[in-house]
């Protein structure tokens, strides 16, 4: 089997950032930056949208892997463009690879996991030597600007890596993907309308346009999911959680976060995070973190690394990497 190998990393923000005092009352503010731990996100600007932010995210992946193309190109979003075409063939043909494989995936903010261990079985089969793997989220299209308990929560933004076959002996490899899924919960992070299901909003309102979220149920999954998920995978490769150098959890909140931490146990110290900064980026949050983890020297070379997400669905996934060398993300 051909193991998978990081070779590029990149992310974009958007240019415009809000913060907490443009969007809600001081004591708002306040609650947000205690309980969220959320002071700032970035905006798309008028006319971008998903794919904008995704083909920033991959020139920037594409630099550091230094290639100008790659075989596959895997979008995962949550927020794409329209609901027909996929948003992948706009992003290739946009770097300048029409021709390649590309298509979206949807699995939540568990997205770039998903996508990635999807990229994995392209390059282990051969029917790709490299794939670019792009989550991008324009998150502040679906939360509705009224609604307090989601609009101060989501940012946009994109994150890329180019993933290519490992040499032989190389040791820097992805390791494999605890994932999973429990649809008996899908709408606990859900948009109820826009899709087959419900084409339209509810007469008089346009409120199911709009992500619905049931916090407490959330929260509560979320750190029972990760936990197993980021305990197994490291279990996959013979690691034990103390063995671990840096964890990148999905940055969904800070009491998610603080709380996973706790449940483990693992050194919150230890645990990077960007959301005071950035908000929840959705399936972006995990490869932004990394890219600027790995660019202000958190995650250095030979360091064991956990990836772990959560997210709508309910989806959920983890997976390992041991840091590579000669990786310098494109920010």
């Amino acid at each position: 089997m051909i193991h998978t190998i990081v070779a590029g990393l990149g992310c974009w923000l958007p240019p415009t950032i809000v913060t907490n005092a443009d969007l809600m009352a001081p004591e708002l503010d306040a609650f947000v930056r205690r309980r969220i731990g959320i002071a700032q996100r970035h905006r798309i600007s008028d006319g971008a949208a998903t794919v904008h932010l995704a083909t920033e995210a991959g020139t920037r992946a594409l630099a550091s892997a230094h290639t100008e193309g790659v075989d596959a190109l895997i979008l995962a979003t949550t927020t794409p463009d329209r609901l027909c075409p996929a948003g992948a063939p706009e992003v290739a043909s946009r770097l300048g690879m029409t021709g390649i494989a590309a298509f979206d995936i949807n699995a939540g903010c568990s997205g770039f996991l998903y996508a990635c261990e999807l990229a994995k079985g392209l390059i282990a089969t051969g029917t790709a030597a490299s794939v670019l793997v792009i989550a991008a989220e324009s998150t502040s299209t679906m939360v509705n600007p009224a609604d307090s308990s989601t609009a101060p929560i989501f940012g946009d933004g994109a994150g890329a890596v180019v993933l290519r076959g490992a040499r032989p002996g190389q040791a820097s490899t992805l390791g494999p993907t605890v994932w999973g899924s429990d649809g008996t919960l899908a709408d606990a992070i859900a948009i109820p309308a826009g899709g087959s299901r419900q084409r339209a909003a509810s007469p008089g309102s346009d409120g199911d346009l709009y992500l619905h979220l049931r916090g407490t149920e959330v929260l509560r999954n979320a750190v029972r999911r990760m936990k197993a998920a980021a305990t197994g995978a490291a279990a996959a490769v013979g690691w034990d959680l103390s063995d671990v150098d840096v964890l990148i959890a999905h940055q969904a909140n800070a009491a998610i976060t603080t709380a996973l931490a706790a449940a483990l146990p693992f050194p919150l110290a230890r645990m990077p995070s960007n959301i005071e900064s950035i908000g929840n980026t959705a399936a972006a949050s995990v490869p932004i973190l990394l890219a600027q983890a790995a660019g202000d020297g958190t995650v250095k070379e030979g360091q064991r690394v956990v990836m772990v997400a959560f997210g709508s669905g309910l989806s959920w996934a983890a997976t390992t990497v041991t840091w590579p060398q000669g990786v310098t993300p494109c920010l």
